[in-house]
């Protein structure tokens, strides 16, 4: 299971395209340019007769993406498995595309090859955390940068034959119906068949979709067109920090965004919960586990209840609703916070609520169903509404996790996925 599928059949199903309707696609994305994250961006239009949908476009630029691998790519000549450039090889089919690089995409990918899966994993080297200098609480790996984290999921990948990486910026998904075996061959029992359906018999029955991904390639790679059985997104999210001058000089260092991952390194100091949205009392709650001394930056735009501010002070938690003018430090690290007003209150770090968005539009994406977040909606095993399409990460509810458990989320997907492409789901 899971090798080298060719068959005219499956030519057959990507010739159901017409040429008008992949020019249209094509000419469509390149036009529209840039994009945000690891996944594709502009919206192809849907012009052909066959049964296509695209993809649609991605948010927008963000202050950051998606995690990905940071590793250079390999020759850019075609690859086994897809196209640069040009039509796919409606004859050579993978398993899996997983959109993504990150811990999601990576786990999901090894545990796939593993299973005999061909899998192409493409990338667009946007990671979420390029800021963060180290990591934690990754089994075996605590302290290890993420950059590091990401060239070894990457390599362990690689060691397959089963597995292509290439670094690319999706473009458009399309999905095909792939025919029963025996149309459109035109050979031999097919061409029987072809002659039954034109003299009036029933044509055989459809099977599962077929998923056509278009990538445009970055850092000398080059464009890629690929046909697949199933896709995972494991694009992950971007993330908008406070405009605040200097608050980019500190993040990954003095500031960092995730509680769990760096709230030990910051014990007992004095801290700053900077962020503009309404949650911001459950994560100053959450930090008085590693220190006492905390105070929250609303910057004039977060809301507190009467209950939350009740419960934080509570706990000695001190509440600044005034504008903030800048993050105050030198060469040494972080110092304070000073407002608009030109009081400077000293901090010697925190951390930072950013504001996620998905990374793609997935609303658009084959009407896949999202939550009031714009998050996928999944089942429990990483299904979306959308059959053959799967989720894993950051990407699915409730977003932004550490990278041990968007690494396990891909490695329990990736089970889905297999069972999937037996027939068992």
């Amino acid at each position: 299971m899971g090798r080298l599928i060719r068959s005219d059949a499956v030519a057959a199903a990507v010739g159901a395209m017409t040429t008008e309707a992949l020019a249209a696609a094509r000419a469509h994305a390149e036009a529209s340019g840039a994009s945000a994250a690891d996944g594709g961006v502009p919206t192809s239009a849907a012009t052909s007769a066959a049964p296509v949908v695209t993809f649609g476009p991605a948010k927008g630029a963000r202050s950051r993406g998606p995690a990905s691998g940071l590793l250079p790519e390999r020759a850019s000549a075609a690859q086994p498995g897809g196209a640069e450039g040009g039509e796919p090889d409606p004859r050579d089919v993978f398993d899996v595309v997983i959109i993504g690089a990150g811990p999601a995409g990576l786990s999901a990918g090894l545990n796939l090859v593993r299973a005999r899966r061909r899998v192409l994993m493409l990338d667009s080297n946007r990671p979420r955390h390029s800021a963060t200098l180290v990591s934690h609480g990754f089994l075996t790996r605590d302290g290890v940068s993420p950059l590091e984290l990401r060239q070894l999921g990457r390599a362990e990948f690689e060691r397959y034959p089963e597995a292509t990486f290439h670094q690319a910026l999706v473009t458009a998904i399309d999905r095909v119906d792939e025919p029963a075996p025996g149309v459109g061959a035109g050979v031999g029992a097919d061409a029987d068949a072809d002659a039954d359906t034109r003299a009036g018999a029933a044509p055989p029955p459809r099977t599962s979709p077929l998923f056509v991904v278009r990538s445009k390639g970055i850092r000398g790679s080059g464009d890629r067109i690929a046909t697949a059985r199933s896709v995972l997104i494991a694009t992950g999210l971007t993330e908008t920090l406070p405009a605040l001058p200097s608050i980019r000089t500190y993040y990954g260092t003095d500031l960092h965004s995730c509680v769990e991952c760096d709230g030990y390194n910051k014990s007992d100091a004095p801290l700053a919960l900077i962020g503009e949205t309404d949650d911001l009392a459950e994560r100053a709650l959450l930090i008085t586990q590693w220190s006492n001394d905390l105070i929250v930056f609303t910057n004039g735009v977060a809301e507190l209840s009467e209950q939350e501010e009740s419960a934080l002070d509570a706990r000695g938690i001190g509440v600044e609703r005034r504008p903030i003018a800048d993050i105050e430090g030198d060469r040494e690290g972080m110092s304070g916070v000073s407002l608009e007003d030109g009081t400077v209150i000293l901090r010697s770090g925190g951390f930072i609520r950013p504001k996620w968005t998905p990374a793609l539009d997935y609303g658009a994406l084959l009407g896949v169903q999202t939550d009031d977040d714009d998050l996928l909606v999944t089942d429990a095993s990483g299904r979306t509404t959308v059959p053959g399409v799967f989720a894993a990460g950051d990407s699915t509810p409730p977003g932004a996790q550490q990278l041990v458990v968007a690494a396990g989320d891909g490695a329990r997907v990736a089970s889905t996925i297999n069972r999937h492409l037996i027939g068992l789901l």
